[in-house]
């Protein structure tokens, strides 16, 4: 786990940085700096809009009996794609839009799934039940 955390702490900046350079060389400084800022906010939007709607789908079926499961999965895309909005760069962002955006969540639900379910299997994660 270590290794890929020291890992992305490199990558991660080194590549927004890349593309900061990229995008200032075609579009220049301050369009770029507002674009920075157009998709934090845009993104921010977004997340509050898909947080509520993720609220509001797992207090329904919590209410109607059933555990949210798949809701909580997507519940934790928006919550971790909202944090990649907050982070200043492009590649942070379109990560980031993809897993606030309910068309493009499966992609990180199903694996984030996977994880999961192999955790509970080991026994790294456990649940309890009512």
């Amino acid at each position: 786990m270590r290794k890929w955390m020291i890992l992305l702490i490199i990558l991660v900046p080194t590549v927004e940085f890349w593309a900061y350079v990229e995008v200032a060389e075609r579009l220049g400084i301050g369009k770029t700096i507002f674009l920075t800022l157009a998709t934090s906010v845009i993104g921010g939007l977004m997340m509050q809009f898909e947080g509520r709607k993720v609220l509001v789908d797992a207090k329904a079926q919590m209410n109607g009996g059933q555990i949210p499961g798949r809701t909580m999965l997507d519940g934790i895309c928006v919550f971790a794609g909202g944090l990649l909005l907050l982070l200043p760069g492009f590649f942070t962002d379109i990560i980031g839009f993809t897993m606030v955006f309910p068309l493009t969540r499966p992609l990180y639900r199903l694996p984030l799934m996977k994880w999961i379910s192999k955790k509970m299997k080991d026994g790294s994660i456990t649940y309890f039940r009512r």
